[in-house]
């Protein structure tokens, strides 16, 4: 039986490429994404489903999922992806507090409602595998744009809070941080400046099959950097333990 497989964010880049890749492995896929023109381009590629999808709004992230559900009975992947950057920084002329909002309502609790709507829906057709959107600007600093590294940031700690309660519903949850890939979000003297410096762009299509690489694995509560030409790599976090009074 094919898998179905939903993923937002998938008009364009990433998403797009990772739709595609999961069509090419004769997975039934939803496409979610504010951009209707995009969406039903690529659903229509992919021979998929198109479901306009605003992640900001609870309602749209429930009615996605339903969708995915009522049109093929169940969901195995599912893949949040939709996100923002420029979110500003925290002086006089960056500081807007309208865009810190607008970026922290995409990526963060965009996040929050597409797992509150996903991760029964996956438990109850057997399991499956979520997987969120991170960078790498979540394991590092991005001083181009605090508030997305923050929200980055967040997602992860999502991630790795969520899995364990979810492991033994069968759903694996984990986050990848891509580095520099070439999308439309990086504007031609971005792609110039960057290749000038000798630093490799990933094209979307390996992020994509290093993606399906993930969901398919058994690993949960994971974060892996995702970097051209290279496997993806776990990233490691501290063992934390708890300190024991003498006596």
């Amino acid at each position: 039986m094919a898998h179905v497989v939903v993923v937002t964010g998938a008009a364009s880049g990433i998403g797009a490429a990772v739709a595609r890749h999961f069509g090419g492995l004769g997975a039934h896929v939803v496409v979610a994404d504010v951009d209707e023109a995009g969406g039903t381009a690529v659903a229509r590629e992919v021979d998929g489903l198109f479901v306009r999808t605003d992640t900001t709004r609870e309602a749209d992230n429930l009615a996605l999922i339903a969708a995915a559900v009522a049109a093929y009975g169940g969901l195995d992947v599912v893949h949040l992806n939709a996100g923002i950057g420029d979110g500003g920084g925290f002086g006089e002329d960056d500081y807007d507090r309208a865009r810190q909002h607008r970026v922290l309502a995409v990526n963060l609790h965009g996040v929050m409602y597409g797992l509150h709507a996903a991760l029964p829906a996956l438990a109850a057709h057997g399991g499956g595998s979520l997987l969120v959107t991170s960078s790498m600007a979540g394991v590092g600093a991005a001083p181009f744009d605090p508030v997305y590294a923050a929200t980055k940031y967040g997602v992860i700690g999502l991630v790795r809070s969520l899995a364990p309660a979810w492991q033994d519903k069968g759903v694996r949850i984990n986050a990848v941080c891509p580095g520099i890939v070439r999308t439309p979000i990086l504007r031609p003297e971005a792609v110039e400046y960057i290749t000038a410096q000798g630093l490799a762009l990933a094209e979307p299509a390996e992020i994509a099959a290093s993606v399906a690489g993930i969901t398919a694995g058994e690993e949960t509560g994971r974060a892996y950097v995702l970097q051209a030409g290279r496997s993806p790599e776990p990233v490691a976090f501290p063992k934390l333990e708890l300190a024991r009074a003498d006596g």
